[in-house]
């Protein structure tokens, strides 16, 4: 006959074992459960926003290549598919697939999420440029709506994300977004840089390097079979002819590029207003500048100049603050020249 301690044992073992298993909510089971519901809301919020991202392209959408961006099996894909079809998400013609006016907005709620995603990323974090896609890529499928708008009101309702990308609204509208590629300006033509693809990474990362930024103007000196001469930033730069395609601008009159003005211009005993920070400044650098109140319409003067001439010190709101120059370049200020004087604290 077992022994009752040895039985009351094994049971009170089999016991805590099934309801680590079978615990609502927080057991095995439930989790792996609650992961398959996530993979199953991730691909077919990947498929949505894939179809929008080939329906603004211009392109029709078949089970492979659908397959192929998803990195799953075409069974699998043609499943997800006929899903959303019997969601009423997309509508079939044929062999090709494209999304209804429902799963459009469903699309775009996605799609709204990535880029406001990405916007927070490039603005509040110190993460690398390359890394705002990714991540941003990972975390668009964790957010209720609440929780997104929440994070659009406090990075102020972007109209568009780091890259020049048009933002949805909550409501589905597009900000009217219809830049020219770089490729389209002939020599001697000028444009302002209003979006830059962000993929492949590599590519991406080279443009940064080289000093493209959104806001930057630019003038085609030269184009050859082999690579496209730009002056930007006053300098002369040479990309490849592809590079050229993932640059969007809006056309300006042409002539010289200029440098906007910026603080590291002004002399000691002068003054000026912000304009804007320069959207090359990110993370923790603007959190910095903005909650020194380093804003549109504040004034700073130019108070002194350290012996080696970096950093300089300004008066910022009543502070005196130092920065260095590179932090002085990223703040654009009005050209118009505005004497200290005009600003400075009555004396006793």
């Amino acid at each position: 006959m077992p022994d009752p301690r040895t039985s009351l044992l094994v049971f009170g073992f089999v016991l805590m074992v099934t309801l680590v298993i079978v615990w609502p909510r927080r057991g095995i089971l439930a989790r792996i459960m609650k992961q398959m519901r996530h993979s199953e809301r991730v691909r077919i919020e990947d498929t949505l926003k894939y179809l929008f991202h080939r329906a603004a392209d211009g392109h029709t959408v078949h089970v492979d290549a659908l397959a192929g961006s998803l990195q799953i099996s075409r069974d699998r894909a043609q499943a997800l598919l006929e899903q959303l079809v019997a969601s009423e998400q997309v509508m079939r013609s044929g062999t090709t697939f494209a999304l209804t006016e429902r799963g459009r907005l469903d699309a775009l709620r996605v799609v709204r999420t990535h880029r406001i995603v990405e916007q927070y990323l490039a603005d509040r974090t110190g993460l690398e440029s390359h890394e705002w896609h990714e991540i941003a890529d990972e975390r668009e499928h964790l957010f209720t709506t609440e929780e997104i708008e929440s994070l659009s009101r406090r990075l102020g309702d972007p109209r568009f994300d780091p890259h020049g990308d048009p933002i949805p609204s909550r409501t589905g509208e597009m900000p009217v977004h219809a830049p020219t590629l770089l490729a389209a300006l002939e020599p001697g033509e000028a444009g302002v840089i209003v979006h830059l693809e962000d993929e492949p990474v590599a590519r991406f990362d080279r443009l940064r390097r080289l000093g493209f930024a959104l806001d930057k103007r630019l003038v085609v000196r030269a184009r050859t079979s082999v690579s496209v001469e730009v002056e930007l930033d006053g300098k002369t730069v040479s990309v490849p002819p592809d590079y050229e395609l993932a640059i969007g601008v809006v056309g300006t009159d042409g002539g010289d590029t200029v440098r906007p003005r910026t603080l590291d211009d002004i002399d000691v005993g002068e003054s000026a207003r912000v304009v804007r920070l320069s959207r090359e400044c990110r993370g923790a650098q603007r959190r910095r500048l903005l909650d020194l109140g380093v804003v549109p319409g504040t004034v700073i003067t130019a108070e002194m100049r350290s012996a080696g001439g970096d950093p300089m010190a300004y008066r910022i709101r009543g502070a005196l603050i130092a920065l260095r120059r590179q932090q002085a370049v990223w703040i654009e200020v009005d050209p118009t020249p505005i004497h200290a004087d005009l600003f400075a604290e009555p004396r006793a």
